[in-house]
């Protein structure tokens, strides 16, 4: 299952929409592009502004959002998009997220924190690098944001939701929250020894998966559940758990499920 699983996120994550089509992006949703020294290369970046950023003085907090590609547009995305703009849109959500486009073949690598004997990858700490030291300053710097811990939100679903937890541990200074979805803890196992030997752990996270998913999916979220509850005590309110029903490793779970985590994230 894991083989299937992973190949199929090769090819997913790999190819672009092959079809001409009509962009489904909101007015809200725009695009540059960034160089990435940290990754020998470049990334285009897709930003959501909330309905009011330009009529208001306001700052906004910011969610950091990997595979860029399917959060926004049909078009650009493979198999279906998340909606991020529309759901924002139609909560008049007082957020700027931002979307970083994937490495298509070099996926794996920058997701994953630890090399893969099988899959590779292991290119983790750069991309996280870049989201630190290149991108968000470039964010905070050209855009009305709130730049603290407690205002910046990483987020992403399967290896994303694996750099997204790493990126707790590697910068609790930095991310104060994190959404987790369907986290593929299984290619890196080495992410539960590293959140055993971390003492203290502040941040926020949502853990979301479906029970329809690989077959280790569940276990391993419970498991990391666990693990952090023991460094922290449950009656902070600081872990959210949440198994779908049904629910499969694709878009439409992440999708689905999506404006849950940000409420509860925003709280």
């Amino acid at each position: 299952m894991k083989r299937k699983i992973t190949l199929f996120f090769i090819l997913l994550f790999s190819l672009n929409n092959l079809f001409s089509q009509e962009s489904t992006a909101s007015k809200n949703v725009t695009s540059f592009t960034i160089d990435a020294p940290q990754l020998n290369g470049s990334k285009k970046i897709w930003m959501y502004l909330p309905n009011e950023y330009a009529t208001s003085k306001k700052k906004y907090p910011v969610i950091y959002m990997h595979d860029g590609q399917n959060l926004f547009d049909s078009k650009t995305s493979y198999v279906g998009e998340w909606n991020i703009d529309e759901k924002l849109d139609s909560l008049n959500a007082q957020v700027i997220v931002v979307g970083i486009e994937h490495g298509n073949e070099k996926r794996i690598d920058e997701l994953t924190p630890y090399k893969n004997e099988k899959y590779g990858g292991g290119n983790g700490d750069n991309y996280l690098e870049f989201i630190v030291e290149t991108l968000k300053p470039k964010i905070d710097s050209t855009y009305r944001t709130k730049p603290n811990t407690v205002n910046t939100v990483i987020m992403g679903s399967s290896l994303g939701g694996l750099i997204s937890y790493y990126a707790l541990l590697k910068y609790p200074e930095v991310f104060g929250k994190a959404g987790v979805f369907s986290p593929a803890f299984w290619i890196n196992p080495e992410i539960f020894e590293l959140t055993k030997s971390t003492k203290t752990l502040d941040s926020k996270m949502y853990f979301l998966c479906g029970d329809k998913e690989s077959t280790d999916m569940v276990p391993d979220v419970n498991k990391m559940e666990i693990l952090v509850s023991d460094i922290r005590c449950s009656c902070r309110h600081l872990t959210r758990k949440k198994i779908v029903k049904g629910g499969q490793h694709n878009e439409k779970l992440w999708r689905d499920n999506f404006v849950t985590v940000f409420k509860w994230l925003s709280i």
